[in-house]
């Protein structure tokens, strides 16, 4: 790599004209050694007092430039504003790369770089002919993050971010080095790897960047270099319309954090957006409004903090329920009192603990009923009270309760897949195929099944001299003059168990044949091929909207769950942070919700953002795998 010509010395000493109440409020005094003091002290004298001695106090705060001053002037892109900067360092004997002029090591350089207005900002050359200058040029352009979440980013670094080919060239032709390389947290959270040049415009899908790089052929520590690593996937993704309030808070290339002003959105207030969309059956775009943002990043945090563990509860509280009513069906006593002992106690517990769980889903879905779960929970109350009411007045047909409420408790138990994202969309589709191909399948079906059976049943005439049943023996078999018979037997030649040893014994066999070919090509070739061919077709265009579905499903239920929650823990639970958007003359707090979100076709460097430094709103995860939706 070529080094500029006016390389910095090894050292140098700095000059600090701070007054006495910067250096308080900036709380950079330092414990040194009495002989450095004095040091200092003569040199700063000897150079000061001679040039000074004629100076105003007033003037001199007129030219002096503070870190404040220096700043502001190259994020407005003004070089009026940097006027008498150059002759100030001379006088002075300062550089741009002291510690007085830097921030976390950001120095004016990054700090230009980052307030790019279309993609220019004057200052930027104007800085480094100042520090070319002074003979601080290497360092300067060198100048490096010295803090926890971006150390080793510099100014070649954000200037490859920002996509600005023009600054890349410029600042390798003043001797930047390619082959530095950042390892902050946040460039890399979970791994122990660095960050290098390489990366960024093959991320940033910078090809006029890249070229630049090429010249230099940099490399990383596996000698890896941009050509080899010219293959790595460039993803899209379209941008979405958003509903509420939206700030941009900080922008690192295309991803930028957003804060959602969450008022009159979040259900922490009555009659919220989110609320009226996730219960909102009559909304023909629920679906789509719940996978844009705010609003899918919000029910995922609500998901995550409270309603995934009481969830879990639930399902663990109803498997228990499950277990319990299937041991009471499976031991029941009829007519029969309960016995005076430890199994008589277990059954009793067992009755009283199934008849509470009734009530409860019997009173839940009284009260409401919004989709069909709630529906089959009412139904298994409503049969087992049944059931209940039957035993207590001695009639046997609270079997037939039993049974129909014990299979249905456990085809509910097919609610709590919603909780797992592959199985909550995998029974989203069984529920469409139900209540849609299979549906429409089983009306058709019934017409050719009752018609069929009819005629079947008027065609097989046994006569006077044949009675409605044959006997042979003590085995005695139902006559096909039953229509009950007929159909079941018609059913079976769908399923392909079919039996013709009935028709031995009849007239007209041509004209039942007839009818049973007829049959068995509508039902068993036609109906039941079509059906698995619509099936097939449908799980292939129900993909997406079965992941809309389930979404819409875990909503509900996230709601629900925050819905009985008191409001002390609402308040404790509640997602987003208090932000102050204002100035200090003019403070605006705001509850906002924090969400990151990628957009490489709308790359916008002209955003007003909040802060500068995304690391220092991200919380570092613990866990290893990439985190997206944290908040700041």
């Amino acid at each position: 790599m070529s080094k500029s010509k006016d390389s910095s010395p090894t050292f140098f000493l700095e000059t600090d004209d701070l007054t006495e109440e910067e250096r308080s409020k900036a709380k950079q005094v330092k414990k040194v050694y009495e002989c450095e003091k004095s040091l200092l002290y003569q040199i700063h004298s000897a150079h000061r007092g001679i040039r000074n001695m004629k100076e105003e106090p007033a003037q001199q705060d007129r030219e002096r430039f503070t870190l404040k001053r220096l700043f502001d002037a190259v994020s407005s892109g003004d070089v009026s504003k940097l006027q008498g900067l150059h002759e100030y360092l001379r006088k002075s004997m300062k550089r741009l790369t002291d510690s007085q002029y830097k921030s976390n090591g950001k120095t004016a350089l990054l700090k230009a770089l980052l307030n790019l207005k279309e993609g220019e900002n004057d200052t930027i050359e104007h800085l480094l002919e100042i520090a070319e200058k002074i003979g601080d040029l290497n360092s300067f352009v060198n100048a490096a993050y010295t803090d926890t979440y971006y150390k080793g980013q510099t100014a070649l670094h954000v200037a490859i971010e920002r996509r600005s080919a023009k600054f890349v060239q410029m600042l390798v032709q003043k001797g930047a080095d390619v082959h530095a390389k950042a390892c902050g947290k946040f460039f890399q959270p979970n791994q122990e790897t660095c960050f290098y040049f390489v990366y960024i415009p093959l991320c940033a899908n910078a090809k006029d960047v890249l070229r630049q790089l090429y010249s230099r052929q940099s490399m990383n520590n596996k000698q890896i270099t941009p050509t080899l690593l010219k293959h790595i996937v460039q993803r899209e993704f379209k941008g979405c319309k958003h509903l509420s309030r939206k700030i941009t808070e900080w922008a690192y290339g295309p991803v930028c954090s957003s804060l959602y002003d969450l008022a009159s959105l979040d259900t922490y207030e009555k009659n919220s957006a989110l609320e009226i969309i996730v219960y909102g059956s009559e909304i023909p775009n629920r679906l789509e409004m719940l996978n844009i943002e705010p609003f899918n990043r919000l029910i995922e945090e609500k998901w995550e903090r409270f309603a995934k563990p009481m969830f879990l509860f639930n399902f663990i509280i109803y498997v228990f329920y499950l277990f319990i009513l299937t041991a009471v069906a499976y031991h029941r006593k009829e007519g029969k009192d309960l016995s005076n002992n430890q199994v008589g106690y277990l059954l009793l517990t067992g009755h009283i603990i199934t008849t509470t769980g009734a009530l409860y889903f019997f009173i839940r879905g009284s009260l409401i009923i919004d989709g069909y779960t709630d529906q089959l929970f009412f139904l298994q109350a409503v049969l087992f009270l049944a059931c209940a009411l039957l035993y207590s007045v001695g009639r046997d047909e609270y079997v037939a309760c039993l049974v129909l409420c014990l299979a249905l408790s456990w085809v509910n138990l097919l609610y709590f897949s919603r909780g797992s994202k592959n199985m909550g969309i995998y029974s989203v589709m069984i529920q469409n195929m139900v209540l849609g191909e299979i549906r429409r399948f089983l009306v058709v079906y019934m017409v050719f099944l009752i018609g069929f059976s009819a005629a079947v049943v008027t065609l097989l005439d046994e006569g006077s001299s044949s009675a409605q049943s044959s006997s042979e023996g003590d085995c005695t078999k139902p006559s096909f003059k039953s229509i009950y018979y007929t159909t079941l037997e018609l059913f079976k030649f769908t399923i392909g168990m079919g039996d013709l040893e009935f028709t031995d014994q009849y007239q007209y066999i041509e004209v039942f044949y007839v009818l049973l070919i007829i049959y068995i090509v509508m039902t068993y070739i036609l109906m039941l091929n079509m059906l698995i061919a619509l099936m097939n077709s449908r799980v292939e265009e129900m993909s997406e909207e079965s992941t809309s579905i389930w979404k819409l499903q875990r909503a509900i239920t996230t709601l629900d769950m925050e819905w009985i929650l008191p409001h002390c823990l609402k308040t404790r639970l509640r997602c987003g942070e208090e932000k102050d958007l204002g100035d200090e003359q003019e403070p605006d707090r705001r509850w906002c919700f924090s969400v990151e979100e990628v957009n490489w076709n709308q790359w916008n460097r002209n955003l007003g953002v909040v802060t500068e430094d995304p690391g220092k709103c991200m919380p570092v995860p613990s866990s290893t795998k990439p985190q997206r939706g944290s908040q700041c």
